[in-house]
C-alpha cells in the first residue's frame, strides 16, 4: 500500500499494488510539467488507485496529439497520479508519494531531449538545507 498527497493536503490518494516501472523522462513535455530537469514517475497496469480525499480539485491536462497526460491539484498545482490507456495504466509522481518510494528508477527515457545543464549534477556541493551566505 502506498499514499501519497499534493502540496496543500486537499487531495490525497493510495494506491494498492506494485509498480511496474519507475522512469526519469527528459522529454520536452516534463521538463514543462516539472519545470526541472526530467520527470520521475512510477507506472503500474495491475495497481489500483483510490482518492481518499479532493477528487474534485484533481484536474487533469492532455498535451494535444500526444500521450502526454499530466495530473495536478487545481489549488496548489502539485502533480498528482493519473489514469491512462483507457484505465489500463496509473501514472504516480514519485514525489506525490508520502510513504518510501518502492523501487529505484529503472532507466532515464528521451535523453536526447536532456535539458544541457543535466550534465554532471552529483559533482556539486551538497547541502543539508539553503547554503550560509
Amino acid at each position: 500500500m502506498h499514499k501519497g498527497s499534493c502540496q496543500c493536503g486537499k487531495v490525497a490518494f493510495q494506491v494498492e499494488g506494485d509498480f511496474e516501472h519507475f522512469f526519469l523522462c527528459h522529454c520536452q513535455y516534463c521538463q514543462k510539467d516539472t519545470g526541472s530537469a526530467h520527470a520521475a514517475n512510477l507506472f503500474s497496469t495491475k495497481a489500483t488507485l483510490t482518492w481518499l480525499r479532493g477528487e474534485d480539485e484533481l484536474q487533469t491536462y492532455q498535451v494535444p496529439d500526444s500521450r502526454h497526460v499530466k495530473g495536478f491539484c487545481r489549488c496548489c498545482g502539485a502533480a498528482l497520479p493519473s489514469v491512462q490507456m483507457e484505465g489500463q495504466l496509473i501514472v504516480v509522481p514519485a514525489g506525490a508519494l508520502d510513504t518510501p518510494v518502492p523501487l529505484k528508477p529503472n532507466a532515464h527515457l528521451f535523453v536526447a531531449s536532456r535539458a544541457n545543464w543535466d550534465q554532471q549534477l552529483e559533482q556539486l556541493p551538497c547541502f543539508a538545507g539553503l547554503p550560509e551566505s
